[in-house]
């Protein structure tokens, strides 16, 4: 069946000094156009692979991508990035740095004042109007993200990959930036596949989550579908029984994969039971406070 986009059966393997490392294994996926993905897993388990392959960035060594029943092989303006680091060129204003990628992408088909005022949407489309002469020493990290994600909007690409561009901010600044990040994807119908190791931005965002196995050789573990209405409201949904319900299917998905890799560490190291599950569960005890404080 033709899909918007299609992560056909990916496998991929690097090779080491200690011999191939099969990072990625049949991974298999359809998204469609418009559709907000999140991949969520523990670290290491191929989520950035899985994005730099659909980026253009790195080549499946099986398998491959769709977009649009055309193969991706190289990167190209139809796919965007936007990574933690926002990746601003310091000398450049806010403008400037938008207007450059405006220039490489337009510049055969659209007019300078054409690629001015696209330039200026796209910045006021994510609140950055005011600061369009500013330096990125200038401005703070919530306003470099927006900026970094006015770029990557600018482009008009067909898909927006997202690598965890929220992780590195404090939570008021990042539920600020997920309420945008709604509100511009409503409004523009972007397809999105969105890296996140929080669970609540997960659930808040996504139309499915997919969850990774534990690397190497990770696969998609389990797809969850997140049936709630749009647009959605965070202080609405943290007393919503299926947000909580959703919330609690990834949290247990993760959980049961941290047993089972503290357990395959355990038996290799032989470490005592004991500290091995102290470990468990303060790590899993750590994470829901962190997903509860950002639901608020």
């Amino acid at each position: 069946m033709n899909s918007y986009l299609n992560i056909d059966h990916v496998c991929i393997t690097f090779p080491t000094d200690k011999g191939p490392l099969n990072v990625l294994n049949d991974v298999d996926l359809r998204v469609d156009e418009s559709e907000f993905i999140s991949l969520i897993g523990h670290s290491g388990c191929g989520k950035s692979t899985v994005l730099n392959i659909v980026a253009g960035l790195l080549q499946a060594s099986e398998g491959g991508v769709l977009l649009e029943n055309k193969e991706v092989r190289e990167p190209g303006p139809d796919r965007a990035v936007v990574f933690q680091n926002h990746s601003l060129l310091p000398w450049l204003s806010v403008y400037d740095n938008v207007r450059l990628a405006v220039d490489q992408v337009f510049k055969r088909t659209k007019s300078k004042a054409e690629r001015d005022a696209w330039t200026r949407h796209n910045l006021e489309l994510v609140h950055m109007s005011h600061a369009l002469d500013r330096k990125p020493d200038e401005i703070s990290g919530g306003m470099k993200q927006r900026v970094g994600i006015a770029r990557a909007l600018a482009m008009e690409p067909k898909v927006l990959l997202m690598d965890e561009p929220f992780g590195a901010l404090d939570s008021l600044t990042r539920t600020h930036m997920q309420d945008s990040l709604m509100e511009i994807q409503a409004e523009l119908k972007n397809t999105v596949i969105m890296i996140t190791h929080d669970v609540d931005e997960a659930v808040l965002l996504s139309d499915r989550i997919i969850m990774m196995t534990n690397g190497p050789s990770a696969t998609i573990g389990e797809i969850l579908h997140i049936d709630l209405e749009r647009p959605r409201d965070r202080l609405a949904l943290a007393e919503d029984p299926a947000y909580n319900h959703y919330r609690a299917e990834v949290v247990r998905f993760l959980h049961e994969r941290h047993v089972g890799h503290g357990s395959k560490k355990q038996d290799e190291q032989q470490a005592p039971k004991a500290d091995a599950q102290a470990s468990v569960d303060s790590d899993d005890a750590a994470e829901p406070k962190a997903g509860l404080r950002l639901a608020g």
